[in-house]
C-alpha cells in the first residue's frame, strides 16, 4: 500500500473511531457529522467521501464481515457441512457479542432505529456473495434456488438470534433445522 492508500486508510479508521467513541459516549440520535469530522479533524466533505451516510460510520467494517461470512463457506473443515459452517459462524459471532464493548455497540443499533434498519439493510445485502460461495461449493449453477435459501435463511436467522432470550440454544436450533433440509437436497455437503 503506498503513501496515499495508508492516509486515505488511515482517515477513514479515524473517522470511524471518532464516530463510534461520540456515538457510544453521547448517543446516535444526538451526535451529527460535524462534530464527528471536527472529533477526526477532517471537514465533512472529507467524511462524506469515506462514508456515504451517518449510519454508515457505524459499519465500517461491513466488507469484513461478508468475507469472513463467505471464507465460513469455503474454508470449512473436510467433512463438515455448509449448515454446520453457518452454524460455526454465528456462534462466534454470539461469543464477540458477549464482549460488553461489543454488547454496548449492538445496544446503540437496537436502540437506534435509522442504525437498527441500515443494519438490516447492509447484513441482508451479503445474503448474495454467501449463495454464491455456496453454490460453487456443491457445484451448483449460480442461481441454484436451494443455496439461495440456504443463505437467505442462514443471513436471515441473525435477526431472529438476536431476538432470543437465550440466544446460544436459538443457533443450535435454528442451524439444525436448516441441516435437515440442507442434506435432504445436498447430503455430502
Amino acid at each position: 500500500m503506498g503513501r496515499r492508500e495508508r492516509k486515505k486508510a488511515q482517515t477513514r479508521q479515524a473517522l470511524a473511531d471518532a464516530a463510534l467513541r461520540l456515538f457510544l459516549d453521547r448517543g446516535y440520535d444526538q451526535v451529527g457529522v460535524k462534530e464527528v469530522a471536527d472529533a477526526a479533524d477532517v471537514s465533512v466533505t472529507t467524511l462524506f467521501k469515506h462514508f456515504p451516510s451517518k449510519e454508515a460510520l457505524v459499519f465500517d467494517l461491513d466488507d469484513d464481515r461478508e468475507r469472513e461470512l463467505v471464507a465460513a463457506v469455503r474454508d470449512r473443515a473436510p467433512g463438515q457441512t455448509i449448515p454446520q459452517a453457518l452454524r460455526d459462524f454465528a456462534l462466534r459471532t454470539q461469543s464477540h457479542m458477549e464482549d460488553p464493548q461489543t454488547a454496548a455497540f449492538f445496544r446503540m443499533v437496537r436502540d437506534a432505529p435509522a442504525l437498527r434498519d441500515y443494519a438490516r439493510r447492509i447484513w441482508l445485502r451479503h445474503e448474495v456473495a454467501v449463495a454464491r460461495a455456496i453454490a460453487e461449493e456443491v457445484g451448483a449453477p449460480e442461481d441454484d434456488a436451494a443455496c439461495a435459501a440456504l443463505a437467505h435463511f442462514a443471513i436471515e436467522a441473525h435477526d431472529l438470534i438476536q431476538r432470543h432470550p437465550d440466544p446460544r440454544r436459538a443457533i443450535e436450533e435454528i442451524f439444525a433445522l436448516l441441516e435437515r433440509g440442507w442434506s435432504s437436497v445436498h447430503p455430502d455437503n
